[in-house]
């Protein structure tokens, strides 16, 4: 989502729910969550149809439904964000701060944790016993008691945090790195060494009047964190990535000033940027000094670049184009099937020489209501051998599985939405982040809090026998098959 305006106050804390209300500690565990085997309606019978379900009203292709729902509780009850995975949990994040859930049993997840420290977006990830976590809001300082304090006055701060998971009942914050712009995400990047993680922050929207946000800021920050002593963590390099400068912007499309998203894929030494009005391709083969080497534009139907998936092969990368910033209606014949999409562009040649094809668009084949956000975002693949299949959320338009194995005929084979949180006025929600783990597919919805669901198709079967012991998803690991 495009970065909000309205800064939050933040505190670090775990939350209770003991009778008597929140009892508040330095971190403490919360107690099993109340999740639940969610009910829902009879699902309709075809992906295509047109027909808009009501004020929360569940719909779904029949290979698709949901099997557990674990609200949001106070006060991480702000919007809900980016997921990540190790072994039996789940750590979700929230403008608030983030919870770590035990999913060992995906119809009943239990609250392991909840930490609240705002600092939106908190975009998360986790290696070992570390987790990350994306702070874009200008704040007085590095702690998780701050105050909003304008991004013009030199001593606002914004970054990176980092905390010690190794107890999930009482993760503690033992380290902050600021970075320029802050961090809107981030993406972990595995040093060739085994030693070191890489993280590399995406941030824009640079301003004359914000002293460490200066324009153009056509870079991205890298910060090279030490596994044996994290608290050493520290910026190493601020890549230009456009040193002729970015898309300049048009009517239609943002101007690049920085970057949104990055997806790695380590193994291949690959990633792809998506930034803003720029979609990239790079040689991360020099962890600390990644390359640009080739570079597409979508002056006709893209709006803002926003994020990448490579297939498992490398040999094709999606982008998505977050139309409206995630905050307006977008699944509609008005928008129509080419705005607010996916677009698959094959990958081409060799090395330096590699170049993006485009092949086509892929968005939700459902026409959505005006009073419903609905745009592209974040998804992961599924581990199916032999075909290119992918997850996807789409805020309020739902929960999107489609095969794009055929790069110019990309086709949805499974879907489940719940219908608008309001029928005459536009209310912002949906799932943020849909992700297949282990089996199952794990949802963060902004408003509703976390859903699980079980896909039951024989496209996926294969699926079933691919496990990962931790899953961040903008960091690609390859799995057996093509």
């Amino acid at each position: 989502m495009i970065r909000p305006s309205m800064p939050r106050l933040r505190r670090l804390r775990v939350v209770s729910l003991a009778a008597a209300g929140l009892l508040v500690a330095s971190i403490v565990a919360a107690p099993p969550s109340s999740a639940q085997t969610a009910p829902q309606a009879a699902p309709s019978t075809t992906s295509a149809t047109n027909t808009i379900p009501g004020v929360d009203e569940i719909v779904s292709s029949p290979n698709l439904r949901q099997i557990a729902n674990v609200p949001k509780v106070a006060p991480l009850d702000a919007t809900n964000s980016d997921i990540a995975f190790q072994g039996k949990y789940a750590f979700a994040g929230n403008y608030n701060g983030f919870v770590i859930y035990d999913i060992s049993r995906p119809s009943a997840p239990k609250v392991v944790s909840r930490v609240f420290c705002p600092g939106s977006q908190n975009d998360i990830s986790v290696e070992g016993n570390l987790l990350f976590l994306s702070t874009d809001s200008s704040r007085s300082d590095d702690s998780c008691n701050s105050t909003a304090q304008g991004a013009n006055v030199k001593e606002s701060w914004e970054g990176m945090k980092i905390f010690d998971i190794s107890n999930k009942a009482n993760p503690r914050y033992i380290k902050s790195v600021e970075t320029a712009c802050g961090s809107h995400t981030h993406t972990l990047v595995p040093g060739k060494d085994r030693k070191n993680v890489y993280l590399y922050v995406s941030s824009y929207s640079p301003r004359a009047e914000f002293p460490d946000c200066q324009p153009p800021h056509d870079s991205i920050s890298i910060i090279k964190v030490p596994l044996k002593k994290p608290t050493d963590a520290a910026v190493v390099a601020t890549p230009n990535l456009f040193p002729d400068g970015g898309f300049p912007g048009s009517e239609t499309g943002s101007a690049t000033t920085g970057c949104h998203d990055i997806t790695v894929y380590p193994s291949k030494d690959l990633a792809a940027g998506a930034c803003m009005g720029d979609g990239i391709l790079m040689d991360i083969r020099n962890r600390e000094a990644p390359r640009v080497i080739n570079r597409v534009r979508d002056t006709v139907n893209f709006a803002f670049w926003h994020s990448a998936t490579f297939n498992n092969a490398g040999t094709k990368v999606i982008f998505t184009d977050e139309l409206g910033g995630g905050g307006a209606a977008t699944c509609n014949e008005t928008i129509g099937p080419d705005r607010g999409a996916d677009a698959i562009y094959d990958i081409t040649g060799r090395g330096d020489r590699r170049t993006m094809v485009f092949k086509s668009y892929y968005k939700i084949p459902r026409t959505n209501a005006d009073t419903e956000n609905c745009v592209a975002h974040n998804g992961s693949l599924i581990p199916v051998l032999g075909r290119d299949i992918m997850v996807q959320a789409w805020y309020q338009g739902g929960i999107s599985v489609w095969d794009f194995t055929d790069s110019a005929n990309p086709k949805e084979i499974a879907f489940w939405e719940r219908g608008p949180l309001s029928a005459d006025q536009f209310v912002g929600g949906g799932t943020w982040s849909a992700y297949y783990y282990n089996g199952h597919i794990y949802s963060n919805d902004m408003v509703k809090g976390l859903d699980v669901l079980k896909l039951t198709d024989w496209r996926t079967l294969s699926a079933e026998l691919v496990r990962f012991k931790d899953l961040n998803v903008q960091t690609q690991g390859h799995y057996p098959g093509r």
